[in-house]
């Protein structure tokens, strides 16, 4: 999935907590040979692989990830899109862009996005890809996804507590040996080594998209790496979205969608969804909290 996964168990003897952390190794492994996009011999690569060409039988697992992602690009009505994988990757973040892409280059990036292209049988749990050169990615939902398996996994196995953290997209269980939540620390953007709160979490997952970390800037203005599915430019406005909530794939796709949606539309958008909450903070260093959270609680001042 082409990030950093960090397990912590809390077991009655450390050859325990080491046994059950290899079967977490193990299974994000079975997941990346699933989802990814850049192995060629997953299946979802085999999907890209027969864009336009011919539909491809996919394992349920990734058939019913990809339902969900299709009713996710559906919900915040392609703000979030599980096809964004088509887009040529014209911005680059790695030092060699010396000049923005021109217009055109950027009106073409995004011709093969469209999750409405997506052909879905359930009778057969087959995806087919209408367009040639369409793509489907899981980097906005994978590891949060392999978070929740692994929670599940660990709590039917009898662990009692951990976190898993899958780049930042973290699910937690249970609490710390002294019986105390763990604590997430959430990044001020503005300051990147400095926290801007701590937050408690006990059941739960943490999830947050920033533009701190990749971008470059032109002509003073900074542009990240989220890119807009819709218009192939990088979304501006917020600088992070942290979501809690039940699921970390769920809030993975959330705090996602709300950098691209922007602060209104992005709290429209939870508001629908009580079970999750967010903290958003803009460009400028503006605390945004969503109705139902209670930031003073937790902000370090």
């Amino acid at each position: 999935m082409g990030g950093r996964f960090d397990i912590t168990i809390v077991a009655k003897d450390s050859l325990t907590a080491e046994q059950n952390i290899d079967t977490v190794i193990t299974e994000i492994t079975r997941i990346e040979n699933l989802i990814s996009d850049w192995r060629p011999q997953t299946q979802v690569s085999q999907v890209n692989q027969n864009a336009g060409i011919r539909p491809v039988k996919v394992d349920r697992e990734v058939f019913e990830l990809t339902e969900r992602a299709i009713n996710f690009s559906k919900i915040t009505n392609g703000g979030f899109d599980v096809s964004f994988a088509a887009m040529d990757r014209i911005w680059k973040f790695d030092g060699s862009m010396t000049e923005m892409p021109s217009p055109e280059a950027i009106r073409k990036s995004v011709e093969r996005v469209g999750y409405q292209n997506i052909i879905l049988d359930k009778a057969n749990s087959t995806i087919f890809l209408k367009l040639k050169g369409m793509k489907i990615g899981f980097g906005a939902l994978g590891e949060g996804y392999a978070a929740d398996k692994c929670r599940d996994m660990m709590m039917a196995r009898g662990i009692k507590a951990g976190i898993v953290n899958g780049s930042g997209d973290m699910r937690t269980w249970g609490s710390q040996p002294n019986g105390k939540p763990w604590n997430i620390g959430i990044t001020n953007p503005l300051h990147k080594d400095k926290l801007f709160a701590t937050v408690p979490l006990q059941q739960g997952a943490v999830v947050t998209s920033g533009n701190y970390e990749k971008f470059v800037v032109f002509n003073g203005k900074r542009y990240s790496h989220i890119i807009n599915p819709a218009t192939g430019y990088p979304v501006t406005g917020l600088a992070s979205v942290t979501v809690f909530g039940p699921s970390a794939e769920v809030a993975n796709g959330f705090s996602t969608s709300c950098m691209v949606l922007g602060k209104e539309a992005g709290l429209k958008l939870l508001s629908q969804y009580p079970a999750y909450s967010c903290i958003m903070i803009t460009d400028d260093g503006n605390i945004i909290p969503s109705s139902n959270m209670d930031i003073k609680k937790y902000r370090h001042l």
